[in-house]
This record gives C-alpha cells, structure tokens and sequence, in this order.
C-alpha cells in the first residue's frame, strides 16, 4: 500500500483482535505511529486476568515488524476514560491525526427478551464511545486543521438483522454520527466516513448455525479475511482521501461498495390537507409499491465474495 499515513498519529480503538488488530498492524506498517486501544475484554464485554495484556500483544508485533506503537487500556465508554485515549497519543507522540472507532461487543437477544442492561452495555460500547473517542479528538484535530475519523458501522444497523435491536440502533447511530461529525467539522478539514465491515472475526463468530441456510452464512463469512478491512481505513485516515468525507463504504473480501443514504423515493400531495382516511385512500396506493420488505443484511447482500 505504500507510506500512506507516514508518521500520522492514529488511535485504533478495540485493536487487541480481529479487524481492530488487523487495520493497527496496517497503519504501522504504513508508517503510522499507532495507539492500540483495548481493555481486553470478551465478546460480551467480560474481563479476565489476561485482558490487559491484548493491547500490548499487538503493540509487540507493530514493534518487531519495525513499527511504532503504544498500549492504551482505557475504556471507550466513558467521557473520561476517552479523554485519556486520546491523550495518551498527544502525551506520547505529540498529536493526534486519525482516530478508528472499532472498538464493539455484541449481546444479542430477541427483543421481547433483551434486558435493560443488553441495551445500555452494547450502546454504550458502540454508539457512547464513538462519540466520547470522537469528541475527545475533536478540538485538537480542529487547532492543527486536519484529522480523519473512521468509524465501523454494520449491515445489521444499516440494512437489518434479527436479535440485535441494541446493536442495529448503535450502528445506525454511528452512521448518523459520523455524518454529523463531517458537516460540523469539515470547516477545519476534518473528515469522518464509515466502514461497514464483512469478515469472520469475534464479533462474527457468535452467528447462528443452526440451519442448513445460517451455516452456508457463516461459511462465506469465514472466507473473508479481517486483514482485507485494514487497506480502506489506511486509506479514509491518509492524505490520499483529503476529499472523502461523509460517506459508507462496505468492504466484503476483495470488494469495496459505497451504501446508499436516506432519501426521500416518494411523494404525494392532496389538497386542502391530509386526513387519515384520505391517507388510507390515497397515499397509501401511491406508496406502497415502494415499499422496503422486512430483509436482513444477507437478504440484501445476498451474492457470493470473491
């Protein structure tokens, strides 16, 4: 890939594994000098004896392969804790220039079954600490007048899935976010983008298979590699970028997709106003062909990788 991010200070959150691991070991390699973040916890967010230790593995690899690295075991889900992140990468390099909110766990139920706690654990992992990592970068990346945030979304958020009401809604979230992010900071040329990953990982690994249809699923998703998501965020935080802001980019394998974002499809008028029956009556009729069916994320992408 080539020097893209040569000497950019960048904060991989959630980076002890997986695509975390995969996309900090991709910006060292480029030249980055990265802050592997991770607080070592389980697909659940469980913590054991060894947690604190995932972090530093990975920095112990980007070291013997003649890069730069530093642990941070912080967590994302606090305003605090991710105030310390981010200044953990000023405190030990000087600045901060990309920032990768990768950091996730997973509790899925079905929705009459999901607990309080299901819902706030995930949101906060995800949607909570995109924000407080986001934040957090934001006023130093608008004094030097340049940054890059990469944020991971899911087809679960964007398309659909079943039992993950608290981590669809925390995807979804993070598309708006980053959204927001690109509008508000792209005066001090600051730029945010998702990556809506597909690959065979932890967070991947706790899929059904317990039909002929959900162990097809996973076999396909077993042949996508984590490493194969590293070249896009390299590329979204490096100068080679500068004009991509705002945007979703699916990364499946070999292939890359750009995601369609909200518009309207359909409209009808009715004068003097709309009434409830006349909805019924008319707009309904005009509308409903236009429709979206109940899919699912491999509903929609539906078409073997490569």
């Amino acid at each position: 890939m080539g020097n893209s991010v040569q000497d950019k200070v960048v904060v991989v959150t959630g980076a002890g594994g997986g695509i975390g691991r995969e996309m900090a070991l991709a910006m060292a390699a480029n030249g980055a000098k990265v802050v592997v973040n991770d607080i070592g916890a389980g697909l659940g967010g469980e913590l054991s004896a060894d947690s604190a230790g995932a972090a530093q593995k990975v920095v112990n690899e980007i070291k013997a392969a003649g890069g730069t690295a530093v642990a941070n075991t912080d967590s994302v889900s606090t305003w605090a804790s991710a105030e310390h992140i981010i200044q953990c990468a000023i405190d030990t390099y000087g600045r901060i220039d990309g920032v990768v909110n990768n950091a996730g766990i997973l509790r899925d139920r079905i929705f009459h079954k999901m607990s309080e706690d299901d819902w706030n654990s995930v949101i906060a992992v995800h949607l909570n600490g995109a924000f407080y990592v986001s934040r957090a970068a934001a006023n130093p990346m608008r004094a030097q007048n340049s940054g890059a945030f990469v944020h991971m979304t899911s087809t679960s958020g964007l398309i659909g899935n079943f039992g993950q009401a608290n981590y669809s809604a925390a995807k979804l979230g993070i598309a708006a976010l980053s959204k927001s992010i690109a509008l508000d900071l792209g005066r001090n040329r600051v730029r945010s983008n998702c990556i809506a990953p597909f690959a065979w990982s932890r967070m991947t690994s706790s899929i059904p298979t317990n039909t002929p249809e959900e162990k097809e699923r996973a076999g396909q998703l077993q042949k996508m590699e984590a490493r194969k998501v590293a070249p896009m965020a390299v590329f979204l935080v490096s100068d080679a970028a500068a004009e991509v802001t705002g945007q979703i980019f699916g990364v499946r394998a070999n292939e890359i997709m750009l995601f369609s974002q909200p518009r309207p499809i359909r409209s009808v008028h009715h004068t003097p106003e709309w009434t409830p029956e006349a909805i019924a009556k008319v707009a309904l009729p005009a509308m409903e062909k236009q429709f979206y069916p109940l899919d699912r994320s491999p509903d929609v992408v539906s078409w073997d990788p490569i």
